[in-house]
């Protein structure tokens, strides 16, 4: 790429410090010139780890979109301020990726899809999980059709106990939810591009608040206070798609059970199927015999050597940036991101009358 970006972050914590300012580093086309954060030491320390020379520090969101140099905004803030920054950058002439989940409502979700297609400007959301090779390799053999039909699915999220007990995560009216909102998300999203669906017909959820009461309980940062645990524990759904395809939705940050990973799929398709439960397995039928074959995803060529690979964040970087340059679609569209939005909170709606929701 011959263009260098001029590039601005949007809140600086957890996910920006851990995924996108060091990804966005290591790209050959990036200046990070501007740093914002509601608690100004934060900005600051961004700028010296991460920034140009003469990057800038904000407190104010929107004294940084004022800045017509800036290219490109990541949105790292969270959930409920995801939509307000987010339409507001790309009013300001910049793209934007925003970090997942779209938004903390299916409303906010839809009005950002809009407010892209009405500036011109390019949108993206953090799902990065699209981009490690046991996904990138599944997704190809979709694309080529080796599953077949991919009927029924499984979206996998789920930790024994590991609930994370820092900044908002907690906070209802600031997350929208728990585990379902936070990591149940890359599941679904993961799962639905697997399939290749959008389209949802109904859903029937569940949440529940049965573990978040527990004081001095195990877990893997440090007990949580149950006083601030206003999310739910763990969450379940099903969904139906209008071809009649069925996804089961699994997310829990705490529960008792032993079989645990997220960020995970399960495939079922008329010619074979695929779970990432053990490594990326691929299983079907040939020549009336079952087989299951686990794919080598490392390079394995030589000993001591498992050859050069792009991390998972660093493509996500490069791609989207790609995206921006040569003018077409990102890898994660808005209309995709703001489907799992929509099916998230249909199972919190779900749970909450104890009634399916029915999608128009």
């Amino acid at each position: 790429m011959s263009r260098t970006f001029r590039i601005g972050i949007i809140g600086c914590g957890g996910i920006a410090k851990g995924k996108h300012m060091p990804a966005l580093k290591n790209q050959a086309n990036v200046e990070m010139v501007a740093f914002c954060d509601i608690v100004l030491e934060k900005a600051h320390k961004a700028a010296a780890n991460f920034g140009a020379p003469d990057a800038k520090v904000y407190e104010d969101y929107r004294e940084l979109l004022n800045d017509s140099s800036i290219d490109i905004v990541h949105v790292c803030t969270p959930n409920d301020s995801h939509a307000e920054i987010s339409i507001a950058s790309l009013e300001s002439d910049k793209h934007v990726m925003c970090e997942k989940p779209m938004a903390k409502t299916a409303a906010d979700a839809r009005r950002m899809v809009e407010a892209a297609k009405r500036t011109g400007k390019k949108l993206t959301i953090g799902y990065q999980n699209r981009f490690r090779s046991d996904s990138q390799y599944l997704k190809q053999l979709c694309s080529d059709g080796e599953l077949g039909e991919i009927y029924y699915a499984k979206a996998h999220a789920i930790r024994r106990r590991a609930v994370p007990t820092w900044g908002v995560f907690l906070d209802e009216e600031k997350q929208g939810g728990g585990p379902l909102i936070d990591i149940g998300t890359h599941a679904l999203d993961l799962t639905l591009w697997m399939m290749d669906n959008y389209k949802p017909k109904a859903v029937l959820g569940t949440a529940f608040h049965k573990l978040s009461h527990k004081k001095n309980a195990a877990n893997a940062w440090g007990s949580w206070d149950p006083e601030k645990f206003t999310v739910e524990d763990s969450a379940f759904g099903m969904i139906t798609m209008e071809n009649g395809a069925t996804i089961v939705l699994e997310s829990s940050w705490a529960i008792n059970m032993l079989q645990t990973g997220e960020a995970k799929t399960t495939l079922c398709g008329t010619e074979g199927g695929a779970d990432m439960q053990d490594g990326l397995r691929i299983n079907g039928e040939k020549h009336s015999r079952l087989f299951m074959n686990q794919i080598q995803l490392d390079a394995k060529g030589v000993d001591f050597y498992d050859g050069k690979k792009e991390s998972p964040a660093d493509l996500e970087m490069r791609l989207w940036l790609e995206a921006v340059e040569q003018d077409k679609e990102p890898i994660v569209t808005p209309e995709q991101a703001c489907v799992v939005s929509e099916i998230l909170e249909a199972i919190y709606e779900s749970s909450k009358t104890g009634k399916a929701v029915y999608f128009d």
